[in-house]
Parts: structure tokens; C-alpha cells; sequence
């Protein structure tokens, strides 16, 4: 039986934010990651022609690489990326009309929120995760576990500060999946022609999520 986007993206426990400069650059990122064996990517809508980058990511990796699209604020942008490839939809902030056209696409919706006031609203607007960003800012683990007291039903995505350093806290607190960036989806490591580094990392926070779970 084949899992679900939501089952994936919580065996997995990571969501990879690519912010590329270029689809050469975010080509290698991907390989790297996948080598590493995470096999899941958010491209955001930052990166210069995203959506022909999700079509591209996903003929080539077809279903061994769940896709997703990010900073998506607008239904249009939201629409196009599903049609491109994204089988989930992230955005930094709460944008009702991207939730609702993520469900109508019977995709998985995971807005960001901060607040306890966004992220109830979130939730309640049909968000089947809600990111909460920058998460670092306000306490990091702390502020998740805090958020979870009075709404345990809800399902955390921290994106903003994760680290392997900090990635067993947030698990630890009820994260259901991390979002992480330039921790992993190193940049760097790949115009320097090192994407092994990016390989390394990925199966470090695959032991760090592998561990925290049996604990």
C-alpha cells in the first residue's frame, strides 16, 4: 500500500527548504539529499522559475521524491505549482485562499502561523500542518511545547532555527516534521563542489529523527 503525502512527510520528520539560485544548483542540492536518503523538498517561490524547476524535479525523480512548494501566498501561484508537481503547499504566513485551493486540489496544506491566534486560525481554515516560522525567534522548542498545551490536536511544522544542535528539542517538544534550511540544503557546499557535505548531513538528522522517536 502506498503512503499518504502526510505519512511520508512524518517518516521522513524533514522538509527541506531549497532556496536556489539556479536550477543546475538546485538539481545538485536534490541529488545530494536523496543520496543522504531524504526524499522530501520544498522549492520555494524565491527561486528563479520554480515551477518548471517542480516539473523538472519531478520527472526526473518521479514518486521516489515528494515535491512541495513554498513562500506560496497567492491561489494562482498555489494552483500552478500543484500543477507543476507539489503535493504539498507551505507559505510563511496565514493565506486563506491558498488553503482552500491546496484542499481543493486535495493536496496537503501547511500555511505558517506564529502566534497562538494564527495558529488556531490556521488550523481551523482547514491546514493539515501549520509551520511555525521563524520559530527560533521566539524560544525555539519551548515556544512549540507552549503552543501544544492548549492545542495539542494541532500538527507543528517549526521551520526557522533547526539545526542538527536543536533538531532532538523540537522533536522532543511534539514537532510533528522540521522544516530546515541553509543547515542542510547548503549552498555553499555545492558551488564548492562538496555536495557529499550535504549527503552527510541529511543522515545525520535522519539518526537524530530516528533516535528521538525511541526515546
Amino acid at each position: 500500500m502506498t503512503e499518504t503525502t502526510q505519512q511520508t512527510l512524518e517518516r521522513v520528520g524533514l522538509i527541506p527548504v531549497l532556496r536556489a539560485k539556479n536550477a543546475t544548483q538546485a538539481h545538485a542540492v536534490v541529488e545530494a539529499m536523496i543520496a543522504g536518503g531524504v526524499t522530501v523538498v520544498e522549492v520555494t517561490m524565491t527561486v528563479p522559475g520554480a515551477v518548471d524547476l517542480l516539473k523538472e524535479l519531478k520527472e526526473e525523480y518521479g514518486s521516489k521524491l515528494l515535491l512541495g512548494s513554498g513562500t506560496v501566498t497567492t491561489a494562482e501561484q498555489c494552483q500552478a505549482t500543484i500543477d507543476a508537481g507539489a503535493e504539498f503547499v507551505v507559505s510563511p504566513s496565514l493565506h486563506p485562499e491558498v488553503i482552500a485551493t491546496t484542499k481543493a486540489n486535495h493536496k496537503i496544506s501547511c500555511p505558517g502561523a506564529l502566534t497562538p491566534t494564527e495558529a488556531i486560525t490556521a488550523w481551523n481554515a482547514g491546514a493539515d500542518y501549520v509551520k511555525i516560522f521563524p520559530c527560533s525567534a521566539v524560544g525555539g522548542a519551548a515556544y512549540l511545547k507552549s503552543l501544544l498545551a492548549p492545542f495539542p490536536h494541532l500538527k507543528l511544522i517549526p521551520t526557522g532555527g533547526v539545526t542538527l544542535e536543536t533538531a532532538e528539542s523540537f522533536l522532543r517538544a511534539g514537532a510533528r516534521a522540521l522544516g530546515v534550511g541553509s543547515d542542510l540544503v547548503n549552498l555553499a557546499a555545492v558551488d564548492a563542489g562538496h555536495p557529499e557535505t550535504i549527503t552527510e548531513t541529511a543522515k545525520a538528522y535522519l539518526k537524530i529523527i530516528a533516535e528521538a522517536r525511541t526515546k
